[in-house]
């Protein structure tokens, strides 16, 4: 499976998915793609919740980078929003990050585009209002590489055992 398209209605959906994400995906890259307010920092929120962070995730939009230390290792959350030129992740030390086994949750990865490594998944999150249901996310989750893959075959047996 290459690709996996889901729904989330509420903080909580999201939150959830995002513990779901966290669990599949130990070590790697994950690219989070979407318009300002689509819920790419609640998602990281749930990937933090999975390792045992409860406290706030606000995202780095002025630091670039805020690190989280867990038993199971590192977690990087990255925010390019305000980078100017993907050549100033060069001046902060980006490949280091990188470098060893942890997992980074990079938010805005295009403006890092040249510089940042391939992902394991890209997720890419909209917004969709359902006359029903009301605002949600649609959540598209493609996988990039072998454990890219193997994440996202664990996340869609987890999805077909719950109700998105």
């Amino acid at each position: 499976m290459k690709s996996l398209d889901l729904t989330a209605y509420g903080e909580d959906a999201m939150v959830a998915l995002g513990q779901r994400i966290g669990r599949a995906l130990p070590v790697g890259v994950i690219y989070l793609e979407g318009n300002l307010g689509a819920g790419k920092t609640t998602l990281t929120r749930g990937v933090l919740n999975s390792r045992g962070h409860s406290g706030a995730v606000k995202s780095p939009t002025y630091t670039l980078v805020e690190p989280y230390e867990f038993d199971s290792g590192p977690v990087y959350h990255f925010d390019l929003y305000r980078l100017g030129d993907p050549e100033e992740l060069e001046y902060m030390g980006i490949r280091d990050y990188f470098a060893g086994p942890a997992l980074c949750l990079v938010e805005w990865p295009a403006r890092g585009q040249g510089v940042l490594p391939r992902p394991d998944l890209q997720v890419k999150v909209g917004v969709v209002n359902d006359a029903a249901l009301g605002i949600g996310r649609t959540i598209a989750l493609i996988a990039q590489t072998p454990a890219g893959v193997a994440a996202l075959a664990e996340i869609a047996d987890e999805s077909d055992s719950q109700t998105e």
